[in-house]
């Protein structure tokens, strides 16, 4: 399977470190902002071909699918351009910044019937996957989420702290996947609330958020949302439930007491971008629709646009 990455930055290069551990995948272009840092980045990799226009990679011989992990401003546009072009596509989260484009592309992904899938890695992280057996088997119940999700970023900054051409957002990328995985864990969710911090006066974006959510099953869901903290950064989550208390940090597990949950056999790997990326080759290659897909994640992005009008009231 022949697949080209889009966005060679922090997050590219995560995908392309998965896409090594995959039989029969093969990275045949790299496309980035900058030429000189994208050669780079395929000449790390052994990719052959690198450029920077996504039109240029979507004309290569025997192209299968694109991993977009470009700015969130694009993801709506190039997931429809990847499909109108006849190749299957999996685009970072969070798929759009407002529901009319990520309606667009689920439109198109119908009209094509090709595989469309966004990375709402927290479904594949092994902790989460964990809880969600358990879901699924009848074992517990969600009775609370409590959720923090915590940066120190008050310049545009990426995971490896290079300058980024964008500006990141708390509701439509960062609460997108505690939005997706309460639904995902506790059932379609029913009522939302949410306030807002301070504007910041250069990126024009809350740096702090809080907001709440209530699923049809009766269970609710805290969400802590900062660009201002200053301490250990990333999401941290909070399972309350009638049949015991985990603590998910990424693909790590604990007990509400803090004792180690062993993970090792709930995926074939204990890396939740590998596992995303493993669930896109393989919808490809079934002909199926994959955990993920543009139509499971939509209602999250309607959910989305719920608490943006109600911020805006």
């Amino acid at each position: 399977m022949k697949i080209a990455l889009a966005g060679a930055g922090a997050f590219g290069e995560k995908h392309l470190d998965a896409l090594k551990l995959i039989d029969g995948v093969e990275v045949v272009s790299v496309v980035g902002r900058r030429l000189e840092a994208t050669q780079a980045v395929a000449a790390k990799y052994g990719i052959g071909h690198a450029c920077t226009d996504l039109a240029e990679a979507l004309e290569l011989p025997g192209l299968d699918a694109v991993i977009l992990a470009t700015p969130t401003q694009m993801h709506a546009d190039q997931s429809i351009q990847c499909l109108a072009a006849g190749k299957h596509v999996q685009v970072e989260i969070p798929l759009c910044d407002n529901l009319a484009d990520g309606e667009a592309v689920l439109k198109k992904q119908q009209e094509t019937g090709l595989v469309a899938m966004v990375g709402h890695t927290r479904r594949f992280n092994p902790s989460h996957q964990f809880i969600h057996n358990q879901i699924a088997a009848g074992e517990l119940a969600v009775q609370q989420m409590d959720v923090q999700t915590y940066f120190f970023r008050r310049k545009n900054m990426n995971a490896k702290g290079e300058p980024r051409s964008w500006t990141d957002h708390l509701l439509w990328h960062h609460a997108a996947h505690t939005v997706d995985l309460f639904a995902y864990q506790a059932g379609p969710i029913v009522a939302v609330n949410a306030l807002e911090g301070p504007i910041h006066p250069e990126l024009g974006i809350a740096m702090d958020m809080s907001i709440q959510l209530k699923s049809e099953s009766g269970a609710i869901c805290t969400l802590s949302l900062s660009f201002n903290n200053d301490g250990p950064l990333g999401t941290f989550f909070r399972y309350i439930c009638d049949n015991g208390t985990w603590i998910a940090r990424y693909d790590d597990l604990v007990t509400g007491r803090e004792e180690p949950v062993d993970l090792a056999g709930v995926a074939v790997s204990t890396n939740g971008i590998e596992l995303q990326d493993r669930e896109f080759v393989a919808a490809i290659r079934e002909g199926r629709e994959p955990n993920a897909s543009v139509a499971q994640v939509l209602p999250c992005y309607r959910v989305l646009d719920q608490l943006e009008r109600q911020l805006k009231r």
